[in-house]
């Protein structure tokens, strides 16, 4: 279970009947648009383009409690999405040797190959459709509070932008590589034409910037805003590496080039820079919360690579077939998303508990 008020729990795998989402601590009265809810899906459903997975699945959603003439009860909350355009007779035939740098082999270890290694069962990217369900949720909760969560491709390969907000908030989704420097989008978008042609994938960057956080969201020393954030990101599978404002650039930098000196502006207390992320001591400081991950390529290339017959024990070698995408860090920018408004709701919610106390 992620958070401690606002609570979310994962289900499903990727071959299974559904993927799904319980949500407990969700506050009542939260007005529920099943067609908003269902656009947010939208935006990470395979399909959608030739940049990722041809799979087809619908991803509509069904509630199945905790909503009520269109609004939130207060009880947990469950939804499912059904999964549709499923095709499991490859698995079948590559069960006993694991895909390289896939959870194959780890997986069947663990569980004693009692596991459904269909499509790569729990881990596989179809279980971040429930997690940006949850993040519809959360997001409903972080509008009260006039906080606003953005994610978009800062990198894939070579390809790298710096846009302002309103770059970020006005085209990221105007690009179906969800890079919002468009002027350099054609040129990526024949990147990774190549690289499909080669059989091949690529990794990225998804940046992730939360505007008008309150100061004081974290509970240290180990429920830290930071280190909750990182958790929760390390559940998107292919995620590979988080770091908050300046990140591993601190290594290189000398102390008094990654201060972030104090500053008063309109009556308030900011700083001059943002090196840290909007957070220090795994506490929000009333600047932009700033983090990225970076996306591992996908895994599942069609080109020829070595692994091991597990019945055998022998060496052989595989070619990778079904349906994937070119570069999972486009569908991941919903998913970060949503994953760090989860946090950030949790968080409030456990900052709200505090604040009526002390401020009665």
């Amino acid at each position: 279970m992620l958070g401690k008020s606002f609570q979310t729990s994962f289900f499903g795998e990727s071959h299974g009947r559904c993927v799904g989402v319980l949500i407990e601590g969700c506050p009542p009265g939260i007005k529920v648009d099943l067609e908003e809810l269902n656009k947010e899906l939208e935006k990470r459903r395979p399909g959608g383009s030739i940049y990722v997975s041809p799979r087809r699945e619908e991803d509509r959603v069904e509630i199945l409690s905790g909503v009520f003439n269109e609004f939130t009860t207060g009880s947990p909350i469950v939804v499912i999405i059904y999964n549709k355009d499923v095709i499991s007779f490859y698995y079948e035939k590559i069960k006993n040797t694991p895909r390289p740098s896939h959870a194959d082999f780890v997986a069947r270890i663990k569980y004693y190959g009692y596991n459904d290694y269909r499509g790569g069962g729990i881990f596989s990217g179809r279980i971040t459709a429930p997690m940006v369900v949850a993040g519809y949720f959360a997001k409903k909760i972080l509008k009260r509070f006039d906080v606003e969560v953005y994610s978009y491709i800062k990198r894939i390969g070579k390809f790298e932008c710096n846009p302002s907000i309103e770059e970020i908030k006005k085209n990221t989704y105007k690009s179906p590589i969800r890079f919002p420097d468009l002027s350099k989008v054609e040129e990526i978008e024949n990147y990774l034409k190549e690289i499909m042609r080669e059989g091949d994938t690529i990794g990225g960057i998804v940046e992730t910037i939360a505007l008008n956080l309150p100061i004081g969201l974290g509970e240290p020393p180990i429920d830290t805003l930071d280190g909750d954030l990182a958790k929760a990101l390390f559940m998107i599978p292919a995620v590979k590496g988080v770091e908050f404002g300046a990140g591993f650039n601190f290594s290189v930098m000398k102390g008094s080039e990654a201060n972030d000196p104090y500053i008063i502006k309109d009556g308030k207390v900011l700083t001059l820079t943002n090196n840290s992320g909007g957070i220090l001591g795994g506490i929000s400081n009333g600047m932009p919360l700033i983090h990225r991950v970076v996306i591992k390529p996908a895994s599942s290339i069609r080109k020829k690579q070595r692994t091991v017959d597990l019945e055998k024990m022998k060496e052989t070698e595989i070619v990778v077939e079904g349906r994937h995408d070119p570069c999972i860090a486009i569908r991941a920018v919903p998913v970060v998303e949503s994953v760090t408004s989860i946090i950030i709701a949790d968080h409030l919610l456990r900052w709200l508990s505090w604040k009526e106390l002390l401020e009665k």
